[in-house]
């Protein structure tokens, strides 16, 4: 979808009538990392909604990587006048009772359980819809996304709103590039972690080198 479109939420129905203003709306939007919230966060507060985020990722390995994650989110908060409601504690537990036996299809219930803190969340603090700077990243399963956030709009009572940021990816990089944020280096997960320094040392040592297999 165009990012000059108007969003959909609740998959075909429009959320307005394209050129015409929305009064009094309000969007809550999971925040996976300062670098993708930036843009996404311009994105719609020219839509004219009143935007505020969220910050839950307990899929975020180790604990000093969400910190740093967060602190970052915080200090991008403060740059854009942004409200940022940040969930307690660091709820990897629940994370890893999602995904465990199910590495191969983890981000679908890695997805489902930060896109649904961020729906009742949303409803619970009287929003009017939800979405999440996930759908920014051309490294993410749009599909799985997009499906799983309607899913919960149904589930929960609260309107999930899509639309396609990829292309403007390069342009929220370069909106933090000058406020010496934490960048990170890999997805979030212990999962991605492992799988980004295996390939790193893969590819210095030559791909006919052995690898070790870590359990």
């Amino acid at each position: 979808m165009s990012t000059s479109a108007c969003p959909i939420i609740n998959k075909n129905r429009l959320s307005q009538p394209c050129g015409r203003k929305i009064v009094n709306r309000s969007i809550l939007i999971h925040s996976c990392c300062a670098h993708c919230a930036a843009y996404t966060v311009d994105y719609w507060r020219k839509q004219d909604y009143e935007v505020t985020t969220l910050w839950y990722n307990p899929n975020i390995h180790p604990y000093t990587e969400h910190q740093h994650r967060l602190e970052a989110m915080k200090s991008l908060a403060q740059e854009m006048n942004l409200p940022l409601v940040v969930a307690e504690g660091y709820d990897i537990i629940a994370y890893f009772r999602q995904v465990v036996g199910q590495e191969a299809e983890r981000c679908q219930y890695c997805f489902r359980l930060r896109l649904s803190r961020a729906a009742e969340t949303a409803r619970q603090r009287g929003f009017n819809a939800f979405t999440t700077t996930l759908l920014i990243s051309p490294h993410q399963k749009h599909d799985l996304l997009r499906e799983i956030g309607y899913k919960l709009a149904e589930e929960i009572g609260v309107d999930f709103l899509y639309t396609d940021l990829r292309k403007r990816y390069s342009d929220s990089r370069r909106m933090t590039k000058g406020l010496a944020l934490y960048r990170q280096q890999y997805c979030g997960c212990v999962y991605s972690e492992w799988e980004r320094y295996t390939n790193l040392t893969k590819s210095s040592r030559g791909a006919d080198t052995p690898s070790v297999n870590i359990p």
